[in-house]
């Protein structure tokens, strides 16, 4: 049996849909309960059972409901990067996750969780995912910090390697609608386009970046989720890793891909940084790959055009979900 927390939600639903995919279907999907595009993302996929957040805390603490368990993937969490609630987030991202984390090790289960980029703060230490360099680490919000907690704690517990930690940079596809505002610039930028022709955005304020020239490692859910899957069947690889393609691209460069995908010219309105954004505002993020390729990690990714093309025309246009 494998458990997917965040089933419902992006990358989680994402994981349902490739373990279908590979023919199984004994998943215990967990969540908060599911309406709108969330019910939607799940409803297509084949899973064995559902529960919610609380039922599936109390299912786990019996130590022979862990036992059933092969793997945990838990990609549950507020990922609210302006979520300013700190014992909300010390509690459903931090304390969880340990809880979780716990149970899981106890019972000899696999533990693949979500950590994230926003752990590397403003990037001026590098995007190493070198457990020697954690503690230098400092996120430039409170949901980076949950997740950063967590990585030394697991990291002072002498757990680290026990399981896996993966720093998802910009991850983008299919299932993201019900992220509202922490949607991609993909999912956005389309409904933009389709709206007023064109895509907004923020001018930047450092003379070393041009508008649009500020850079994300930006991935394809797809192979975002091929990485995860990988560490399941390498039991011997454990610790925090990178979650990227090893590249940094334009958002100049991304809006282009959307509006070739749609056939159309590329049309953008630079606005002004918001107050609330400065000095808080990441220009440059692009993950240190090597620790995962020397593990042994050797999938292609997919080129960023091939992947915006393929998300437009096969899941915006027509508002298509995974599995339908």
């Amino acid at each position: 049996m494998i458990a997917v927390t965040g089933a419902a939600g992006f990358i989680g639903s994402n994981i349902v849909y490739q373990l279908n995919r590979q023919g199984i279907t004994d998943i215990l999907a967990v969540d908060l309960a599911t309406d709108g595009d969330r019910s939607a993302n799940l409803a297509p996929l084949r899973i064995g059972n559902y529960m919610d957040k609380e039922e599936f805390r109390a299912w786990l603490a019996v130590p022979a409901n862990a036992r059933r368990l092969d793997v945990l993937y838990h990609m549950g969490a507020c990922s609210s990067t302006t979520e300013t609630d700190w014992d909300y987030l010390a509690e459903n991202n931090l304390g969880y996750t340990q809880e979780l984390c716990r149970r899981a090790l106890d019972a000899q289960v696999r533990f693949i969780n979500a950590s994230s980029a926003a752990t590397y703060g403003d990037g001026s230490r590098g995007y190493s995912d070198d457990h020697a360099l954690l503690p230098e680490l400092e996120p430039l919000n409170l949901y980076g910090k949950s997740k950063h907690d967590f990585d030394l704690w697991a990291l002072s517990e002498g757990i680290l390697e026990d399981i896996v930690c993966l720093k998802f940079f910009n991850v983008y596809g299919p299932n993201e609608w019900h992220k509202e505002d922490m949607r991609s610039m993909v999912c956005k930028g389309y409904e933009q386009i389709l709206a007023t022709g064109k895509v907004k955005l923020f001018r930047s304020d450092r003379p070393d970046y041009p508008d649009g020239g500020q850079e994300r490692d930006f991935i394809y859910v797809k192979d975002a989720v091929a990485m995860a899957m990988w560490f399941a069947q390498q039991p011997r690889v454990g610790g925090v890793f990178n979650i990227g393609t090893g590249e940094a691209n334009t958002w100049n460069r991304l809006i282009t891909a959307i509006f070739s995908a749609l056939g159309k010219q590329r049309v953008i309105e630079y606005i002004p940084m918001p107050e609330h954004l400065k000095g808080k505002y990441q220009y440059h993020t692009c993950a240190e790959m090597a620790k995962l390729k020397q593990a042994g990690y050797d999938m292609p990714l997919t080129p960023l055009e091939d992947a915006v093309g393929e998300y437009v025309r096969r899941h915006l246009e027509g508002h298509r979900y995974l599995g339908t």
